[in-house]
């Protein structure tokens, strides 16, 4: 906990004091019901604290973080320090268990799961073309755990959004594949980088252009899958990212993020996101401007690749605006990966979407880079 959180706290306790008719004065009331606890990092901080078996994660219910709690002394701890508890039958440990016995199954193409602390369950998502005997041993680790799993069927198929050919506006490309800048990232040095999906263009060396083909630099490094380090587990090493250390000669590399023409906007930080939480998602095809977070890890198989810790959300995306980046305000969150099968998209597109974002907080803890 920051050193500011700790100070006000002991100035509100020290502000509890009795007068002498025995009254608790005006100041300490005032001083009490001064905490909220809004920060989405020390709602995180607190329930992390609490522990896995005590709560059942943290998401935004009405603009503000809740933090899911198995029994009235967390619940209390959460008020007490300014938040909001929510009690739930199901602790984070208990259905990061079950998601993990859904991981057990294995490559299963067309599904995706994820604990939702908001509904204090695990959601399947079932796509199309899954076999009926694929089906039946998810539903069978879902009969083992009634009511902490729930299946929803969802009329589409994953795919990664790549589309081949260059294209103008926002997008970069290589090796004759279009994808989109996700984040101007930098190393302790210095060195700028951009990142951008992995699956755009799996392995190193390749060049990246700009839309006026002018050269970006070359892909030093990447995961899909497996990659250069290793399988991806989703917690220490991301799934689906690529860094191209920014060399040419005409490129000046800024920390910001194009909502369009002449709109450009400074990213100052990154953090892992949060359940629930509103972002913008921007891509070189296209823009879904009123999105979620809708799980904050998952486990997702397209097209044959299994990727673990995704973020799961309702935007529309399409081919092309894989890498892009999802943001909530100035804070880097995610960058694009592939989801369901969608034709147009725009800021008032409406429809049952599912997208899968890396988690770029996870990206820079392993390569060391950071936003700027």
């Amino acid at each position: 906990m920051p050193a500011t959180r700790r100070s006000a706290i002991g100035i509100a306790a020290s502000a509890i004091s009795l007068t002498a008719s025995g009254f608790i004065t005006p100041q300490a009331i005032a001083a009490e019901h001064s905490k909220s606890l809004t920060d989405p990092l020390q709602t995180t901080a607190l329930a992390r604290k609490l522990g896995d078996n005590r709560t059942g994660g943290v998401y935004f219910k009405d603009g503000r973080p809740v933090v899911a709690v198995t029994d009235e002394a967390a619940a209390q701890t959460v008020r007490d320090a300014g938040g909001t508890p929510e009690m739930v039958a199901r602790s984070a440990a208990e259905l990061t268990s079950i998601h993990d016995k859904l991981d057990e199954l294995g490559n299963i193409p067309n599904t995706a799961w994820g604990v939702e602390a908001r509904t204090n369950q695990v959601s399947v998502e079932i796509f199309d073309d899954v076999s009926a005997a694929n089906q039946a041993r998810i539903e069978k680790i879902a009969a083992a755990h009634p009511g902490a799993i729930r299946i929803d069927r969802v009329r589409s198929k994953l795919t990664f959004k790549v589309a081949t050919g260059l294209r103008g506006g926002l997008g970069v490309n290589s090796e004759g594949w279009l994808c989109t800048s996700g984040f101007d990232v930098q190393n302790s040095s210095g060195t700028k980088y951009m990142l951008t999906g992995g699956h755009c263009v799996p392995g190193t060396g390749n060049v990246w252009y700009a839309f006026n083909d002018t050269r970006i630099g070359i892909q030093t490094s990447y995961d899909f899958g497996t990659g250069p380090d290793g399988f991806c587990d989703g917690v220490d090493r991301a799934c689906d990212w690529a860094s191209v250390k920014i060399d040419g000669p005409e490129i000046t590399p800024y920390g910001e993020v194009r909502y369009g023409a002449n709109d450009y906007r400074q990213i100052t930080t990154s953090r892992y996101a949060m359940e629930n939480e509103g972002i913008d998602r921007l891509g070189a095809i296209s823009q879904d401007l009123t999105g979620s977070i809708t799980k904050t890890s998952t486990t997702v198989s397209i097209e044959g690749k299994t990727m673990y810790g995704m973020y799961e959300s309702d935007v529309c995306a399409l081919p092309g605006d894989s890498g892009g980046p999802a943001v909530d305000g100035t804070t880097a969150l995610g960058l694009l990966s592939g989801g369901t099968g969608e034709t147009t998209c725009n800021s008032s597109s409406t429809g049952n979407y599912h997208n899968y974002f890396t988690p770029v907080q996870t990206v820079l803890n392993q390569t060391g880079l950071k936003v700027y």
